[in-house]
């Protein structure tokens, strides 16, 4: 064999072995709707053992594999084996939230002087959109991509004018991209056509020990945050915004979940443990920031969570009850998850301290969240 043909065959074996462990994406088809139509998945995936599976229906989070320490991979985001779970009893499991995320209080706010009702699915509120939220439509797949670095897939949905109640048809979007530094980045956009009210998050459940393994309240837990949100008894924030130094929502170094988790503070009994929104910053969106870290003693994953957004719903998994079976066949308990949603203040359009959810014509709303995965060797290990 000439040289020039020799070297030839060597490069294309390396562009081969190459493409063969780079970053990829792929369809597939996860179920039918009752009508029909076929929900799309699409399997991101990256060389170093990270999966991801995202879902049409509800532009949503059904897997993530990642290695532990030793390099073992399992899914650690709660999910559904099929899609007949994410139909009969949905609980958001990694699923995109809106038009508003969390909560508004009466499901009622003004805008220009109009009042607005928007479902009333939370008690006495509204919660995640109303009853038929982003998370129980089937977006559309989009453009996938993949190349050595990363693989994307854009999903998008129009929610037409008084969609659950609210003004302005909103055009909404998502990338979801896998990169070969095991970072998973969710990027929501939305415009509009007349001014109307925006908040979008994701709401994936997370146990990096693998999704039902058990609970997750050894984890250890950091928050920026110097302040958080208290809550009336419907999950409502007071107005008051309360430093955590001294009480049982202090995470400014990391600690476990359940440390402080069964004391009799009034705001815990609230909420059944966690489910508060700790101040990031104040006013607008801010620059990519580090928001939230988890450390999992267990198995040495570690989630580093960045995000543009003013606040971070903490939610430690309260109503996991025991009768919801996951994708790998475990019963889901409470405590066996937490939460961590990047969004603006839960009720800002009726609390006018919390800054704005407006969105008008010819502006762009955003929110760029970034999950990293790192591991660490064992404490003491040497």
């Amino acid at each position: 064999m000439r040289r020039a043909d020799f070297m030839t065959s060597i490069v294309g074996l390396a562009v081969l072995a190459t493409s063969a462990h780079a970053a990829d994406a792929r369809r597939e088809t996860f179920g039918t709707m009752p009508d029909g139509t076929k929900v799309e998945a699409v399997v991101l995936s990256n060389a170093h053992g990270m999966q991801v599976r995202i879902l049409a229906l509800g532009a949503s989070l059904q897997s993530v594999s990642t290695p532990d320490r030793n390099g073992k991979s399992e899914n650690i985001a709660l999910g559904y084996a099929s899609l007949d779970g994410y139909l009969s009893k949905p609980q958001y499991f990694g699923a995109t939230v809106g038009r508003y995320a969390n909560r508004i209080a009466k499901g009622r706010f003004s805008l220009d002087g109009r009042s607005y009702d928007v479902p009333v699915n939370d008690g006495a509120n509204s919660l995640h959109g109303g009853t038929r939220g982003f998370d129980k439509v089937l977006w559309t797949v989009g453009k996938v991509t993949h190349d050595s670095d990363k693989a994307s897939v854009m999903l998008s949905h129009v929610s037409p004018d008084g969609d659950m109640g609210y003004p302005g048809t909103l055009s909404a979007s998502v990338v979801y991209s896998l990169d070969e530094k095991n970072q998973l980045s969710i990027d929501y956009r939305a415009t509009t056509d007349k001014p109307t009210i925006v908040n979008l998050s994701n709401h994936a459940y997370w146990n990096l020990s693998g999704e039902g393994s058990g609970s997750v309240m050894d984890d250890r837990l950091t928050i920026a945050g110097e302040a958080y949100l208290p809550v009336d008894a419907g999950s409502i924030p007071t107005g008051e915004i309360r430093k955590v130094a001294g009480t049982p929502f202090d995470f400014r170094h990391a600690k476990p979940i359940g440390r402080d988790i069964r004391t009799n503070d009034p705001q815990l009994l609230n909420g059944r443990g966690y489910d508060h929104n700790w101040v990031i910053s104040k006013g607008e969106a801010k620059a990519l920031r580090m928001v939230a870290r988890v450390e999992d003693p267990m198995s040495g994953r570690v989630l580093t969570l960045k995000s543009t957004q003013p606040g971070l719903q903490f939610y430690s998994g309260n109503f996991l009850d025991g009768t919801t079976v996951g994708t790998g066949g475990h019963v889901y308990r409470q405590g066996d998850a937490f939460v961590l949603e990047p969004q603006l203040y839960p009720d800002t359009p009726n609390q006018a301290s919390f800054g704005s959810a407006r969105l008008e014509p010819g502006h762009e709303y955003r929110n760029l969240i970034v999950y990293e995965f790192t591991t660490e060797s064992a404490r003491g290990a040497h």
